[in-house]
């Protein structure tokens, strides 16, 4: 996504989920962050649903978005696992506090609802012939959601002109 580093700051309470979208006949996995607000931290489309993915994706989240307080998330064994990974690298670089895990099922509804624009768009499209094109196409609707939150300025500018200020 190429506005990560024209968005405005986050607070360090943050949601994470994945969500399944068709890629060459295949569901593949988008990885996908908010924070507690609603306002969309990162997104990561994977092959695999596993440990090394959700650890890849937790640190592109925390290198674009600095390190959350708190990380509240479903059920799912293999984005705990990625989360312990990433609080065992803090224990190994000699940080004092690691990053807090909570499996709240309710607590999650916020990136569940979000969920429901990206699938909105990709429904319809039946799933992607290719996996560049897929996550080409998910990082451009995840811009487009961006700004049509209002994420990428303090001011009330309209969506097309910080669209165009992308662009140029």
């Amino acid at each position: 996504m190429k506005a990560k580093s024209q968005k405005r700051g986050t607070n360090k309470s943050w949601r994470m989920d994945e969500t399944y979208i068709k890629v060459k006949g295949q569901w593949t996995y988008l990885y996908r962050a908010v924070d507690s607000h609603g306002d969309t931290l990162d997104c990561m489309l994977s092959e695999h649903r596993d440990e090394e993915a959700a650890t890849a994706f937790l640190k592109q989240t925390i290198n674009n978005n600095g390190f959350p307080d708190k990380v509240v998330m479903d059920k799912s064994g293999a984005n705990y696992a990625g989360l312990a990974n990433i609080n065992l690298l803090l224990i190994l670089a000699g940080f004092a506090t690691m990053i807090d895990i909570l499996q709240v099922k309710y607590l999650n509804n916020i990136i569940e609802q979000d969920h429901r624009f990206i699938k909105k768009i990709t429904k319809p499209m039946m799933g992607f012939k290719a996996f560049h094109s897929a996550q080409a196409t998910i990082d451009g609707i995840e811009t487009a959601h961006i700004i049509r939150k209002g994420q990428l300025s303090e001011e009330n500018i309209p969506a097309y002109k910080q669209f165009m200020a992308l662009a140029g």
